[in-house]
């Protein structure tokens, strides 16, 4: 007889994603020792571009002590891919919704508008524009967000 496979805990992974389906996260930032992690999440995690990691040799599957060792004895590439920088541009983009607090981090695009508030796109409550502004509505921000621009009128 055939042992039915032990259950996945139902966890939450880094920086924000889900770890077994959509709707259950924890804030950017959280971690679990023994856990593996993408090579996406060890990129936002070095703060890094996602082709420079695979460039560089990082797994797609990191465990939490490879990734810690790497922060605390960076490697030459990435000391110097941070001492290159201008501080002008993000490598990556944390979005919140404002109505639901769902959140993911995205490179940013060169289109995105400054924004005065960012909801999920099933969201149709918005709270309304200030008076003597005016909101135009961008869509496609991240994989689910609608950027509300509001300006003066």
């Amino acid at each position: 007889m055939i042992a039915a496979p032990a259950p996945i805990a139902d966890g939450p992974a880094v920086s924000g994603r889900t770890w077994r389906g959509r709707g259950r996260s924890l804030p950017a930032g959280t971690t679990y020792a023994g856990r593996m992690l993408s090579r996406r999440d060890a990129a936002i995690r070095l703060d890094i571009p996602l082709e420079m990691a695979a460039r560089h040799g990082i797994p797609s599957h990191i465990s939490e002590a490879e990734l810690e060792r790497i922060e605390q004895d960076p490697p030459a590439w990435l000391v110097q891919s941070r001492g290159n920088r201008t501080g002008s541009k993000r490598v990556w983009a944390h979005l919140e919704c404002a109505v639901c607090g769902f959140s993911e981090q995205e490179r940013p695009k060169k289109w995105w508008p400054e924004w005065t508030l960012l909801v999920c796109d099933d969201h149709d409550e918005v709270p309304p524009p200030a008076s003597g502004t005016t909101r135009h509505l961008v869509y496609g921000i991240g994989s689910r967000f609608t950027a509300l621009v509001d300006e003066p009128a």
